[in-house]
């Protein structure tokens, strides 16, 4: 099988590894998480004006019809460059989660504007309870005139403190954990009731817990029928778990190239350190996790978009599963050989083990999904 890109697809590529060369320094990103914003406006204004917002959409609504394949080359260069833009969030995720569930009228408001990157998105579908279980929803949306009312809470909406609109999961009907019953909302972020608490992750991306107290919303909020969003939640997070493991792909190879000069140039008892044995042995193993995480992203890219039915479930599953174990490993390996600079926060090396360790627990770390895998095997 030919995994090399066509000629389209690496010009896109090159793109990307272009802008985030000249754009995003490492002393560009830290300025970046430390503003207000947590990312950089021009930056994103950027990623629209060349057509990267617009990559994963049809051309019917300005996009470009990519594929996952699209979506994984330039999620892997906004990787290299850890970049902070919620590209995963607003275009893959919230534009993914509108375009198949929303109505022709709701596709023709919002697409064009999230396509062209002048409208961002956050999606709501995690909560304080749920430990990774999209299901898990306790926010409800009741019927209030030709409406809802929407109560509940959201945890770690990335990107939310400033997003434009809020896609958020409530439960129209069902119990708790019940995939029947749960419906899909688009909320404006300044709408009466809205509240987010906004904070800074770890990785230097900012994320919000996001209340909504009796929040109204006309009958056009509602993304396709009520009570039936779990299909398309669980679709739409089968794309994203791609885009993820595309990015990660990038971050450990700026990780393990860095680990690899850093042997070469750090001496002790007048030799470089990448001599001794052991430190070699520790290197080859981390090429080893990166070059079955970039096996597996590609195979993960490769079904992003197919129909959904188990054999996808467990490709999506163990290629998180791999690749969340292997940015583990490389981000543990590469401190233990950098020693204490390692976790340096001047030092970019640190910033890029950090990201690999939220990569592995965002939309399940490797453990869920090993179990899900396993699961899915038996199932047949």
């Amino acid at each position: 099988m030919d995994f090399r890109l066509s000629e389209e697809q690496q010009m896109l590529q090159d793109t990307v590894a272009r802008l985030v060369r000249a754009e995003y320094s490492f002393e560009q990103r830290m300025a970046h998480s430390a503003s207000a914003l947590g990312f950089s406006e021009a930056f994103w204004r950027r990623l629209g004006e060349l057509g990267l917002t617009a990559v994963p959409f049809p051309e019917a609504v300005g996009g470009f019809g990519g594929t996952g394949v699209e979506v994984m080359t330039v999620m892997t260069e906004l990787g290299r460059g850890l970049c902070l833009e919620p590209y995963l969030q607003s275009v893959v995720l919230g534009g993914g989660l509108i375009q198949q569930a929303g109505t022709d009228a709701q596709a023709a408001r919002w697409l064009p504007e999230i396509a062209g990157g002048r409208t961002r998105v956050a999606v709501g579908l995690q909560e304080p309870q749920a430990f990774y279980d999209l299901n898990d929803v306790d926010t409800r949306a009741e019927a209030h005139g030709p409406g809802y009312r929407l109560n509940g809470r959201k945890a770690v909406v990335i990107g939310g403190h400033c997003a434009d609109l809020l896609v958020v999961s409530a439960r129209t009907g069902g119990d708790r954990r019940e995939p029947d019953g749960i419906s899909l909302f688009v909320v404006a972020a300044d709408a009466r009731g809205v509240s987010r608490r906004s904070y800074p992750t770890i990785d230097g991306f900012r994320g919000c817990d996001l209340l909504l107290d009796d929040v109204e919303v006309g009958p056009e909020a509602l993304l396709g029928t009520a009570g039936k969003a779990a299909d398309t939640i669980e679709y739409q997070a089968g794309r994203a778990i791609a885009a993820l493991c595309a990015e990660a792909v990038g971050v450990m190879e700026v990780a393990c190239a860095q680990t690899l000069d850093y042997l070469k140039q750090r001496t002790q008892f007048g030799v470089p350190i990448g001599r001794f044995q052991v430190l070699q042995h520790r290197m080859v193993d981390m090429m080893s996790e990166l070059e079955q995480a970039r096996s597996m992203a590609i195979l993960a890219a490769s079904v992003a978009e197919a129909p959904q039915d188990n054999e996808r479930r467990r490709v999506l599953a163990a290629a998180k599963n791999v690749i969340g174990r292997s940015g583990q490993f490389i981000a543990e390996q590469g401190i233990q050989s950098h020693g204490g600079i390692g976790m340096t926060w001047e030092y970019s090396f640190a910033h890029y083990a950090k990201r690999l360790v939220m990569i592995n627990h965002q939309l399940g770390d490797d453990d869920v999904h090993l179990e899900r895998y396993a699961a899915l095997l038996q199932a047949g």
